[in-house]
């Protein structure tokens, strides 16, 4: 009978926990599931959350530098196939077929399941979240980790990565809107906040971007590493899903 409560206790505390979680904004989500990960040889080169091929790839965005968009169909539609590996249970399934379908509500955007297209995204757990920046050919991964992955903020985030968007604080003109705490920052991780020649779309910087980190992210003392300028007490980095100006930019980007 002892046993039995202590189960339910744990089961409880860990349904709690998962619950508080789901509160978090993406950025801490992302942090929590990322920051211990040591990442297998037959993962690629993952920083942050975003993988590369190669280390010089990191200099720049590849949808401005070499093309990274999934190709419109005569119907206007922009379909992107799909596999979601075995190994996650029904439950961590549909958080993610939930992910998925968020973007057909809001944009010309179609997640399908693969068939027989070359080009794919590969939806598996491996070692924490990430995905490679735009198209790339043939499978290619997008990791949502069961231990820390699979929310719907999360899996919006890994996909707009997939779909050729990279972090807010990393846009080409981040300076105007966000001073980066260089000497705050844990060592090791500043290239989280490289500047990047992203492809801005004539958008706004979007605080509330769910492609927006928070302001203590990646901390080495538990000091800021981002103050919104020139109005140091705006809100940002706490979204929990998709803004408007996501869905805006998906949607010019695309064409929609």
């Amino acid at each position: 009978m002892t046993s039995l409560k202590c189960l339910l206790g744990l089961l409880l505390l860990s349904s709690c926990s998962r619950a508080e979680e789901k509160d978090l904004p993406v950025s801490e989500l992302l942090w929590r599931a990322n920051k211990d990960v040591v990442h297998t040889a037959e993962e690629p080169l993952v920083m942050d959350d975003i993988a590369y091929d190669n280390e010089s790839e990191r200099n720049a965005d590849p949808c401005t530098s070499s093309g990274c968009m999934w190709g419109k169909s005569s119907d206007g539609k922009v379909y992107v196939p799909y596999v979601i590996a075995s190994h996650f249970s029904s439950r961590e399934r549909s958080i993610i077929e939930r992910g998925l379908l968020s973007f057909h509500d809001v944009s010309c955007v179609r997640f399908v399941k693969r068939t027989n297209q070359r080009d794919y995204l590969s939806l598996q757990s491996n070692n924490g979240c990430y995905s490679y920046v735009g198209r790339r050919g043939y499978s290619q991964t997008v990791s949502l980790d069961r231990q820390g992955c699979l929310y719907h903020n999360t899996v919006q985030h890994e996909l707009l990565h997939a779909l050729g968007f990279n972090h807010e604080q990393c846009r080409s003109d981040r300076d105007r809107h966000i001073r980066i705490l260089w000497e705050n920052i844990e060592s090791g991780w500043a290239y989280a906040f490289d500047k990047i020649n992203t492809l801005n779309l004539n958008t706004p910087y979007d605080y509330n971007s769910v492609m927006q980190y928070h302001r203590y992210a990646f901390s080495g003392n538990n000091k800021p590493t981002m103050v919104p300028i020139p109005n140091a007490n705006v809100e940002f980095g706490t979204a929990n899903q998709m803004s408007k100006n996501d869905i805006g930019r998906l949607n010019q980007l695309y064409k929609c």
